[in-house]
Order: C-alpha cells, then structure tokens, then sequence
C-alpha cells in the first residue's frame, strides 16, 4: 500500500504564492515513482499539472502553469513539493498528489497509481 498526504493548500490573494507538499509512505512506495500533481475545479474534470521522475531527469508541466509552477522531490524525505507562483483565480481548485509506476513523467490519470484526499487551493482576485 502506499499513502500519500497533501499539505500547504490555503487562500491567497492574486500574484500570490503557495508551496504544496505530498509526503508519501507505505511498504510499497518506491523512490522510483514518478510524482504528479493534478488539479480538480468546481464542475471540472481532474488535469494533469506537474510530474517528475525520481531524478529529475524527466519533468512535465501543464501548459497554463509553466514558468509559474515548480515541481521537486526530496527523496530522502519520500516527498514531493510544488511552488506556486503567480497564482491567478484560475488556479483555484483541489490539488491531488499522485503516484505512478511508470518510467517517465505521465500527463494523463490514467497512469497514476496511487492518489492522495487533496488540499484545496483558493486565490481570490
């Protein structure tokens, strides 16, 4: 099984910035997964935000946050950030933490395996 928990979601005003942490465990984690982020709006669907690989080698990024957003991963630590900057009203939403077994960073959730419950993130105008 593997557990992943979200922190750092809050409210910000436009222009703000958020730093997000996914902290992963369980007996089946492995440093080697990749880890994403997605998003979910109010009456949405779910999209991808930002993945990378278990060096960095390989890191991928949704078009709307590029140049805004920022992923890494301590893997010391089992866990992953994402700096937000910049953030707009548009950036409101519930951000998922994610999992996958794959080799190269994913875009789609059908290649995450494992998810965490989210942390909302709310940038008012």
């Amino acid at each position: 099984q593997v557990q992943l928990v979200e922190s750092g979601g809050g409210l910000v005003q436009a222009g703000g910035s958020l730093r997000l942490s996914c902290a992963a465990s369980g007996r089946t984690f492995s440093i080697y997964y990749i880890m994403g982020w997605f998003r979910q709006a109010p009456g949405k669907e779910r999209e991808f935000v930002a993945a990378t690989s278990w060096s960095g080698g390989s890191i991928a990024y949704a078009d709307s946050v590029k140049g805004r957003f920022t992923i890494s991963r301590d893997n010391a630590k089992n866990t992953v950030y994402m700096q937000m900057n910049s953030l707009k009203p548009e950036d409101t939403a519930v951000y998922y933490c994610s999992a996958s077994r794959g080799v190269v960073a994913g875009i789609t959730r059908s290649e995450y395996d494992y998810w965490g419950q989210g942390t909302q993130v709310t940038v008012s105008s």
